[in-house]
């Protein structure tokens, strides 16, 4: 099964601490590591995980980050199609909490693939899923090459200016930055999917079906949760992508999200092909 992400990543210095430090404060994290982030890059490893092979096209700064993300990326099993830009390529600094939860701050300019950019938008024919993070309005056409498109709300308004019809979009209830209004689009999309963390979520369809879908319990104690969410959205792409039922696609996500959550960083313990089969 071949499938893709279209988006962004970023190079993460990671540390857990016993609390997120308040104004003022000096904290020492117990631990510290640096990879490659982001929600296209998470998104990327959980479908190669799952399919057995995702490319993932993006954008890389011309430096050691970009060349850093580059070869950790290839060596989780993703195909990298980048282009390069003399920016540097974007950081970001996560604190991780002794119950889990993650605090983000990110450092420069998110950079992201154009239509423009001599990439191999041909490979997108026929895959079987593609999910989108960010891109040009021109990049998001292209996705469209592809069986199913599932893309997420946090980029609502590049969705609204294409007017290109989604398969899905996901983002999170409680995140005003990925609010989803259906009215908002010109051609709503197939199914719109709302996370609620361990409360599980909703989802409505543009035939008028509304429904919630369950949370699933981590295989193991929570340790780090920068990530489920996007390993959830990847789940969701994959199951839609192999033709699955929009409730059994909802149960694969919400395993992959949780399965996340009980690893280190974002691709300690996310699902895998072989898990599906016990």
């Amino acid at each position: 099964m071949r499938t893709c992400v279209v988006g962004h990543t970023e190079w993460v210095e990671f540390g857990h601490v016993e609390r997120v430090p308040a104004a003022g404060d000096i904290v020492h994290a117990t631990d510290a590591w640096e990879e490659p982030g982001g929600g296209g890059a998470v998104a990327a490893v959980q479908l190669a995980r799952l399919s057995g092979s995702c490319s993932f096209f993006t954008a890389l700064g011309d430096d050691e980050r970009g060349a850093w993300s580059r070869r950790r990326l290839e060596g989780l099993g993703v195909r990298v199609e980048a282009a390069t830009r003399p920016e540097p390529t974007r950081r970001a600094v996560v604190f991780v909490d002794a119950n889990g939860e993650r605090t983000i701050t990110t450092l420069g300019d998110r950079l992201a693939p154009n239509a423009a950019d001599d990439l191999p938008w041909s490979d997108l024919d026929g895959a079987a899923a593609v999910y989108v993070t960010a891109g040009d309005p021109g990049a998001l056409r292209e996705s469209r090459r592809a069986r199913v498109l599932v893309a997420t709300s946090r980029i609502t308004d590049l969705l609204e200016e294409t007017g290109v019809r989604l398969d899905a979009v996901v983002g999170s209830a409680a995140d005003p930055a990925e609010a989803i209004d259906p009215a908002s689009f010109a051609r709503p999309p197939r199914l719109i999917v709302r996370t609620e963390s361990v409360l599980g979520g909703s989802y409505e369809t543009d035939d008028g079906r509304t429904g919630r879908y369950d949370a699933v319990p981590p295989p193991g104690p929570v340790i780090d949760t920068y990530g489920a969410g996007d390993s959830f959205a990847a789940g969701l792409t994959f199951a839609l992508g192999a033709g699955t039922d929009t409730r059994s696609a909802l149960a694969l996500a919400a395993r992959c999200g949780a399965w996340c959550a009980a690893g280190r960083g974002p691709f300690g313990n996310q699902l895998s092909a072989s898990d599906l089969e016990r």
